[in-house]
């Protein structure tokens, strides 16, 4: 009975741990400085990922957010020195209709597989927008 117990305990937490994202420091003063959302920031992160194996970054949803009329989705972004968040404007919903509907709440912490997006720049602002992603590993 107690070699049971500790068996169902042990995977348990294994369970627990495989759920986590890997812990990342960020050593970038431009990250650690700016937010998000900043031009800076997401200049910053465009010259990073242009220099990075892109099959070698993971994505890791860390929260909706709903302002002005505009949804988005917040993501870590990990990779070699890579550690950073990922400010994506979702304008279409395929695959990601339970994410909206729940705001994100129940996937908070989900791996996303080969995240996709497209990145707008001009001379005012820099947008990352969602296209597409393989699979929710939650």
């Amino acid at each position: 009975m107690k070699s049971r117990a500790i068996g169902t305990l042990l995977i348990l937490f294994i369970g627990i741990v495989s759920c986590n994202r890997p812990e990342c420091t960020n050593e970038n003063s431009i990250f650690e400085n700016n937010s998000p959302e900043s031009g800076i920031y997401k200049d910053e992160l465009i010259s990073q990922l242009k220099t990075m194996d892109q099959s070698k970054l993971t994505y890791w949803l860390q929260k909706y957010e709903e302002n002005n009329e505009k949804e988005f989705l917040y993501f870590n972004i990990q990779g070699d020195e890579l550690c950073a968040i990922l400010v994506l404007t979702v304008n279409n919903w395929a695959k990601l209709e339970n994410i909206k509907e729940k705001k994100g709440v129940s996937y908070r912490g989900a791996e996303f597989t080969d995240l996709k997006f497209t990145v707008i720049k001009d001379s005012v602002s820099t947008e990352f927008i969602y296209t597409s992603f393989d699979r929710i590993i939650d």
